[in-house]
């Protein structure tokens, strides 16, 4: 185990797990996304598993979603009863998006019976269903039952890429696979036509501004063959990570929302995918942020874009703060880091 790896698992020594109600998701609602050129309704479930394999033996270094885990097993039958309790709010929407905090397809999180009855379970008007998985559990015997059950249904797998450069990756995320693992997973799924969404993190620790938007760039550029979709991921500080530990000492900050805003005006001239971010966070401490005076006003101009794919929607978009975004991504090249947000930083 490398350092950064070790460290991650570390910091998880002391955490004390919530009480839990492992009969009960952790959370749903629903929410836009785009659709077929449209915009659609989407309703979001998020399973409380036991937690995400890579988590539970080290983890990522910005990742914060164990705190909603369980970490010991979860029965099939709670897990059951956590989509059935979950399902009975669904209100009609086109899109169902299935998330675990980990792999719908790990076995370990799900196993592959709770799989097939929440699949087999999804309401008939139901057009899309999407999910997120690392790429080792993208297999061809689970490919192939997943067309077998939805072979109606438009399926999408989001894969969580966050970089190109494997240096980066294994460094500053310790994500544990490498671009060509990602490659890999993604040739499989285009031989049986399930659409893939990539997420691109922005500003893993390590990084300078300039070095974060660069490298959503690049690897927005990489990845032009094989993204269905683009979810752009600011980082935003979660408990108990290696970002909150820098975050506390004063030596890391969350991106900038000029930098979000500047990746997606470039973003359609370099790929033909649907690119979207949700800002988690956004206009907090711990989450990406201007100055506090424009942030709502730029933060629902890259919510209409998320949906529009139309980079009008930013021509407007100016403050005082502008100018600071654009000194720090050239000064930073001077500095030994990224500086930090001195006027708002109190942790």
């Amino acid at each position: 185990m490398n350092e950064i790896a070790a460290f991650c698992q570390s910091l998880k020594k002391d955490f004390t797990r919530r009480e839990q109600n492992p009969r009960q998701p952790v959370h749903c609602w629903s929410e836009k996304e785009g659709f077929d050129g449209m915009v659609a309704d989407a309703y979001v479930i998020i399973l409380r598993t036991r937690g995400c394999s890579w988590m539970l033996s080290s983890g990522c270094t910005m990742c914060g979603y164990f705190n909603d885990s369980m970490f010991t097993r979860v029965s099939e039958e709670d897990l059951q009863a956590q989509f059935d309790n979950a399902i009975q709010h669904y209100k009609g929407e086109k899109i169902i998006k299935l998330f675990t905090s980990g792999s719908f397809l790990d076995s370990s999180e799900l196993s592959e019976s709770v799989q097939r009855y929440i699949l087999n379970s999804i309401p008939s008007n139901v057009e899309k269903i999407s999910v997120e998985s690392r790429p080792q559990y993208i297999t061809e015997e689970r490919v192939i039952g997943i067309k077998e059950t939805l072979s109606s249904k438009e399926f999408e797998i989001g894969i969580g890429l966050e970089t190109s450069n494997d240096l980066i990756r294994e460094h500053a995320i310790n994500k544990g696979f490498s671009f060509q693992d990602y490659v890999r997973a993604v040739m499989l799924l285009q031989k049986h036509q399930i659409k893939v969404k990539t997420y691109v993190l922005m500003k893993p620790p390590f990084l300078t501004e300039k070095e974060a938007l660069d490298d959503c760039i690049l690897t927005t550029k990489e990845t032009k063959r094989y993204a269905d979709s683009i979810s752009l991921n600011p980082t935003n500080v979660q408990h108990q990570t290696v970002v909150e530990y820098l975050w506390k000492r004063n030596q890391y900050r969350p991106p900038w929302l000029w930098s979000i805003v500047e990746y997606l005006k470039q973003s359609t001239s370099f790929t033909d995918a649907f690119v979207k971010c949700d800002v988690v966070g956004g206009g907090s401490r711990r989450g990406p942020h201007n100055c506090g005076i424009c942030d709502k006003k730029v933060l629902d101009a890259i919510t209409e874009f998320s949906l529009s794919q139309d980079k009008s929607t930013f021509q407007n978009l100016s403050c005082d703060c502008q100018e600071k975004w654009r000194d720090q991504l050239n000064l930073e090249t001077l500095s030994f880091g990224s500086f930090v947000d001195f006027l708002r930083w109190n942790p």
